[in-house]
């Protein structure tokens, strides 16, 4: 396979937080969605980011978890309970790297 086939145009990808607390606390999963393809960019200040940093994780956050039209969830004026926000990026770096074509 030639690596020019493998590339395109981001998609957005429903992500799934099943875990039992959450599903406990909320009364049901929670979904949100992700790009299955990202700009270096984004990959390089993943790769850099302090754990110190809670501005920048937050900026980087709110550019990856996504509702169904691709827009952030999160905004300086809106943020998800602590509890999902972790799970949510628990989920995010699971799919990270991962072809929609190959098993999970």
């Amino acid at each position: 396979m030639k690596l020019k086939e493998l590339a395109g145009k981001p998609q957005l990808v429903e992500l799934t937080i099943d875990d039992e607390n959450i599903v406990k606390e909320y009364g049901e999963a929670v979904t949100f969605f992700v790009m299955d393809k990202l700009p270096i960019s984004s990959y390089t200040k993943l790769a850099t980011i302090k754990e110190d940093n809670v501005q920048e994780m937050f900026d980087i956050l709110k550019d990856l978890i996504l509702d169904d039209e691709g827009k952030p969830i999160m905004s300086d004026e809106v943020a998800l309970p602590i509890d999902i926000m972790t799970a949510a990026v628990l989920k995010v770096s699971n799919n990270l790297g991962k072809s929609q074509n190959s098993p999970a």
